[in-house]
């Protein structure tokens, strides 16, 4: 990494580290008597362990002029590394807190091993620290393939890349500590949520600027989801996180909401969340490799822009039918339930558009476990964006909501959607980003492909048999209007799918196990004497950093 940098670029390296190793100074001394200066010690180590390794080899050879004219792939190397370590820490909290609700002695009386300190651990490693790196991985190689020009500058991605795992790590540390802000999928407190604004800037402002130097005159549709999802993941992220510290030297703050409003805008934060950072950046994803691998190009580029939009408008209203028979406004609840049905159109838009790409192409779909891996993400796709407009119908809803039925949703779009779609367009680029002719073994591609179906499969029909168990037990009454069931003989009911749920996510996580061995294997392989790699560059005349 610091060899690709000048030595311009390593002394500005070394004032972004040093300027954020003097914040962490500054936040383990505010922070003291609280848990802040915990992360400010974490930050402060970050920025001062940077700064030494960059100024070691500040006097190093600088690199050739020639690295210009190759696209710059270092951080979707790193990136991709990334993306399976966190697959494998936040699959694995996933199984022990799976594990927990069936054998709940498993905390052992350690209050970090509890439910409450390790789910957000779970959903925050998988969501943001799994998805966030391969999106932001994927997205720097998609970007600079179809726009034909390299990224702009050498450190701006190095910083969106190794500032947004820093942001993982402080909000995954805090949970451990017990320090949330008690917000589904926006827990991490309020230095933390800034921080990550910074990164996102930086992030948005690559994207433009790459745009901007593009040498192919049309954006491809990829780049369209993958923008949308910059974009308005920052609007979210800084609507719903307006807060006001108790003090500089606090962790601790509060929302500038309350009540209602507060739960209004956490649930439109949340649902688009899901809209925009678990659907748009992997329909970004999917656009791009599915066709590269199936060798067919998209069925209809125009149904991909329509289906664009329609997703993009119609995600924003649909939030408020996660608090159907609460306080919210009725019409408001109608609103989104209403929205959350015609959202139906543009998502099955997208997913038969994937599944017809692959016409002429099934007998690849046989063979190619990588392939395989993409259509059967398309399928999971269009099986859960139905079943999401279903449950959003109030009547539905009124058994669904609270139950484990929401999570055999949840875990269909984030097991059968976002990880298979994300597995296979790893293994589709490993080779070629690494310099390898191969993958290390096509076998264990295989293997992995099995284990995450069985995986997926039996987790999602567990959680589907509880989760409608459960609503009808709590909803079933003796003839003088009591209570059939008390909620411990509903949870007693539950006991057997627990463990088949637990199951389920062990064999998940023995998949995302293998794919790490396999790429790392893939890695340490020898190089082709004959590199081909040279065939793919940006378009001529090479562009110079900061054009």
């Amino acid at each position: 990494m610091i060899a690709d940098l000048t030595r311009a670029e390593r002394l500005w390296a070394m004032l972004i580290l040093g300027a954020l190793g003097l914040i962490g100074l500054a936040m383990a001394i505010g922070g003291r008597n609280d848990l802040l200066g915990i992360h400010g010690w974490i930050v402060l180590a970050a920025g001062l362990g940077g700064f030494i390794a960059v100024m070691r080899g500040l006097d190093a050879p600088e690199p050739s002029a020639e690295r210009l004219n190759e696209y710059y792939d270092a951080p979707t190397r790193v990136g991709l590394i990334l993306t399976l370590l966190w697959a494998v820490v936040g699959m694995g909290v996933g199984f022990w807190v799976a594990a927990l609700l069936a054998w709940p002695d498993m905390t052992f009386d350690v209050p970090w091993l509890s439910f409450g300190r390790l789910r957000p651990v779970h959903t925050s490693g998988v969501i943001f620290g799994f998805g966030g790196n391969a999106l932001i991985a994927t997205s720097f190689h998609v970007l600079q393939r179809t726009t034909r020009a390299r990224l702009p500058d050498q450190i701006s991605p190095w910083f969106v890349l190794l500032g947004y795992n820093l942001f993982c790590i402080i909000a995954a540390s805090g949970y451990l500590m017990g320090l949330t802000q008690s917000k589904e999928y926006a827990e991490p407190e309020w230095y933390a949520d800034i921080w990550l604004v910074v990164v996102w800037v930086v992030y948005f402002a690559i994207y433009m600027r790459t745009l901007a130097r593009r040498k192919e005159p049309h954006i491809y549709v990829a780049n369209w989801y993958y923008m949308a999802f910059i974009l308005v993941v920052a609007i979210l992220h800084i609507v719903n996180n307006l807060a006001v510290p108790i003090s500089l030297g606090s962790a601790k703050s509060y929302s500038l909401f309350s009540g209602v409003q507060d739960a209004m805008t956490q649930w439109w934060y949340g649902h688009n969340a899901v809209a925009f950072f678990l659907t748009a950046g992997f329909l970004g994803m999917m656009y791009y490799y599915l066709p590269k691998r199936a060798g067919r190009p998209i069925f209809s580029y125009r149904m991909s822009i329509i289906s664009f939009w329609g997703i993009t408008f119609m995600y924003m209203w649909a939030g408020s039918h996660h608090l159907h028979y609460t306080a919210l406004p009725h019409w408001v609840q109608t609103l989104g339930m209403a929205f959350s049905v015609v959202l139906l159109v543009p998502s099955w838009a997208s997913a038969g558009n994937a599944l017809l790409t692959l016409n002429g192409a099934w007998h690849k779909v046989r063979d190619d476990a990588v392939l395989r891996f993409m259509a059967l993400a398309a399928i999971f796709y269009g099986i859960t964006t139905f079943e999401g407009s279903f449950m959003a119908i109030r009547a539905v809803n009124s058994l669904s909501h609270y139950t484990d039925w929401t999570i055999g949703h949840v875990h269909a779009g984030a097991l059968g959607w976002v990880a298979m779609i994300t597995f296979g367009s790893l293994y589709s680029i490993v080779p070629s980003m690494f310099r390898r002719e191969r993958i290390y073994s096509q076998k264990l591609v295989e293997v992995h492909f099995w284990l995450a179906l069985s995986g997926t499969v039996i987790y999602v029909f567990a959680m589907w048999n509880s989760g409608v168990i459960q609503g009808l037990m709590w909803r079933t009454y003796t003839e003088s209007g009591g209570l059939t069931y008390s909620f411990i003989d509903s949870l007693v009911a539950m006991h057997p799918y627990y463990i088949a749920r637990a199951f389920g996510g062990l064999l998940f996580l023995l998949g995302a196990l293998t794919a790490l061995y396999n790429v790392v294997m893939t890695i340490r392989m020898p190089a082709p004497a004959a590199d081909d790699a040279a065939l793919d560059i940006p378009a001529k005349p090479a562009l110079q950093a900061g054009e």
